[in-house]
């Protein structure tokens, strides 16, 4: 049996209840890390989840329901990780939301809550992340951007700035972290078929009154030249490598898996 690189290590990641979180948190559970889950969802379906991830890869797994917008929630979530697995090695800030309207017609308060989930939250949970890191002279600390942190997209500001700054904010973790055996990077996906995608799909599909398989071919025709969505596993397997021995020295990268948006 090949050896599993992640054995006895704990991963927290955030909105990991389906998605690129899920996919990730699988991944990571397939080297034998130990997973805290945290995100929404119906409660026997999360229960089947983590039976699913324990039974699975043979790990174990915990779950917050903790609001990325709440202070008090993260730091309750980060303390339950401390005192069931005695912290937290490998973090991935991946929980965000999404709006799209013009700046003079964004509603404040959406503008709020995709800064607090997709930037604040991220700065909260690595605080809270960082002793333990210090003191064990290992972790990974994974941001789940965006190409949006990269380029920018009409009627998105906000979820622009929050990835924007999720990829600074990447280099200013990894700067401080530089003398140590933390790392800090960011993977910035192009179109990922997650439920968020989906809703712009199935928007697409009846605006434009087209097929839904119509509706997708269209939108990654706009950005993504592969024609192709990136995977959640695509993702995982990217997060994975950026924990091996392989990526030490890769540290303050925003690394796009985008079908070439990016590149054109």
């Amino acid at each position: 049996m090949q050896t599993r690189s992640l054995v006895g290590k704990t991963a927290l990641v955030t909105g990991s209840t389906s998605g690129i979180g899920l996919g990730i948190a699988r991944s990571l559970a397939a080297e034998g890390a130990n997973i805290c889950l945290n995100g929404f969802g119906d409660a026997q379906e999360i229960a089947d989840l983590r039976t699913a991830i324990e039974q699975d890869f043979q790990v174990k797994t915990s779950y917050s329901n903790a609001d990325m917008t709440q202070v008090h929630q993260i730091a309750a979530m980060m303390a339950q990780a401390h005192a069931e697995f005695g912290g937290v090695d490998i973090l991935v800030n991946n929980a965000g939301i999404q709006h799209v309207a013009a700046i003079e017609d964004f509603p404040v308060e959406k503008w709020d809550a995709i800064i607090a989930i997709n930037l604040t939250s991220a700065f909260h949970t690595t605080r809270l992340a960082l002793p333990s890191m210090r003191t064990k002279n290992w972790g990974r600390i994974i941001n789940v951007a965006s190409v949006h942190g990269l380029v920018a997209s009409a009627q998105k500001s906000a979820y622009v700035a929050a990835k924007h700054g999720l990829v600074g904010f990447t280099k200013t973790t990894a700067l401080e972290t530089a003398d140590s055996a933390i790392t800090c990077n960011a993977i910035c996906p192009g179109f990922v078929l997650t439920p968020l995608v989906q809703k712009q799909v199935d928007a697409r599909a009846e605006r434009d009154n087209i097929s839904n398989e119509a509706a997708k071919k269209s939108l990654l025709s706009e950005k993504q030249p592969s024609g192709e969505f990136v995977t959640p596993e695509q993702l995982g397997a990217l997060a994975v490598f950026f924990c091996s021995d392989a990526a030490t020295q890769i540290r303050g990268v925003a690394w796009n898996m985008d079908g070439g948006w990016v590149a054109q």
